[in-house]
């Protein structure tokens, strides 16, 4: 316990950055409009594709004996990808509403 306040003592400028980052992308995500809702999703998931590349390059440098490292990269690239194909899945469908039907015959 003494460790973890040690460590939060001493880095306490990026908590402040981290607050401050949480605060402002709410209101970012707050101010979009819902017409810009669908291309900025889609960026995220984008973006989304370079957090999942980390996460594969993390766990191949993890240690082998260590199965928590393991365990929570895998988890960590498992549940990433599925929140990019998701993130696609949803836009698509999005996209599918703008376009136009076929004519009746």
């Amino acid at each position: 316990m003494q460790e973890t306040l040690s460590f939060i003592g001493s880095h306490m400028q990026m908590w402040y950055i981290l607050i401050l980052m949480i605060f402002v992308g709410v209101e970012v995500i707050n101010s979009v409009p819902s017409v810009l809702h669908t291309p900025l999703m889609s960026g995220a998931n984008a973006i989304h594709g370079v957090v999942i590349i980390g996460a594969i390059i993390v766990l191949l440098n993890a240690d082998p004996e260590n199965y928590v490292e393991l365990i929570l990269g895998f988890v960590a690239v498992i549940l990433g990808t599925l929140n990019v194909v998701g993130g696609f899945v949803v836009t698509d469908r999005m996209l599918e509403m703008f376009k136009k039907k076929p004519a009746k015959k």
